[in-house]
């Protein structure tokens, strides 16, 4: 009985020795934490041409000019969205040319980087560290490069997104392809099938439900990423916001109706993709 109750109180005070550690060990992180949060902020906020506190007070002036000016001259906000409506065509086709072309590519490195499936085995390694490449890049970096190759305008800001879809959509890919059966792989191996056969006919079908899912999600990020683009002068929607706020007072209506028009086409196609991810989600688990 005696020792019972010892190796019960051994365990209990343990386990608090274990909790009071645990607890010390997550108290030095937070202080940590915040003591990092609160010296980059210091540093930032030296840097900075302006103290952040200082101008503080006029975070709102911009917003309060462009709502302003707006508000009196909403007669001219129709025909404003109708002639900027077509670069926000040029938004949404850089998007979606840069999604398909970035599901496309990340398709392939994801099955030649997933154990099991690899055509390639000995490079699964590489194909990895490639799609980490293609991720860790921003798009703005990728384009203002090719800006200064091939100058301004869409087709940068494509290839830009396209190169950084294909590393995050082959991640999410690969980690996809992992779950899939194999037993059809085998089956079509073992009848002579080639790699790309097995590919296409035993993995795709198995995971082409959760591989659209990404990409319309993709494409919902793809849709900012090119309105940002074309503040570097990439085109479409962000360049002509760009060129608007520049301008300053006098065409503050303009950049009104571009705001419109993007944060328009962005719910849209928030709630379009939202609803057609639902419908493949419950349709693979069907």
């Amino acid at each position: 009985m005696t020792d019972a109750t010892l190796t019960v109180g051994q365990i209990r005070s343990g386990y608090m020795e274990q909790v009071r550690r645990k607890r010390l060990y997550g108290g030095l992180t937070l202080m940590i934490f915040v003591l990092l949060m609160v010296s980059g902020f210091v540093v930032a906020d030296d840097r900075n041409a302006g103290g952040f506190w200082d101008g503080l007070s006029q975070l709102g002036d911009y917003p309060a000019a462009v709502l302003s000016e707006a508000w009196e001259k909403r007669a001219d906000l129709p025909p404003l969205v109708v002639k900027y409506f077509p670069a926000l065509v040029e938004t949404v086709h850089i998007a979606a040319v840069s999604t398909l072309l970035g599901a496309a590519f990340g398709t392939v490195f994801a099955l030649l980087s997933t154990r099991g499936l690899a055509r390639w085995p000995r490079l699964v390694p590489l194909f990895r560290r490639l799609m980490d490449v293609m991720r860790a890049v921003p798009e703005i970096v990728i384009a203002l490069v090719l800006i200064f190759v091939l100058g301004g305008g869409p087709v940068p800001a494509m290839i830009a997104i396209a190169v950084h879809s294909t590393g995050a959509l082959g991640k999410l890919f690969s980690e996809v392809a992992e779950n899939a059966d194999l037993k059809p792989v085998e089956g079509l191996s073992s009848v002579g099938a080639s790699w790309t056969q097995r590919m296409w006919l035993g993995v795709l079908p198995q995971v082409a439900p959760n591989l659209l899912s990404y990409g319309l999600l993709r494409f919902e990020i793809n849709i900012r990423a090119s309105a940002i683009l074309g503040f570097v002068g990439a085109g479409g929607l962000g360049y002509e916001l760009r060129n608007s706020m520049a301008w300053g007072p006098g065409r503050f209506d303009e950049a009104a109706a571009i705001f419109i028009l993007l944060f328009g086409a962005i719910v849209l196609f928030d709630q379009l993709s939202s609803r057609l991810r639902n419908r493949l989600t419950e349709g693979a688990h069907a």
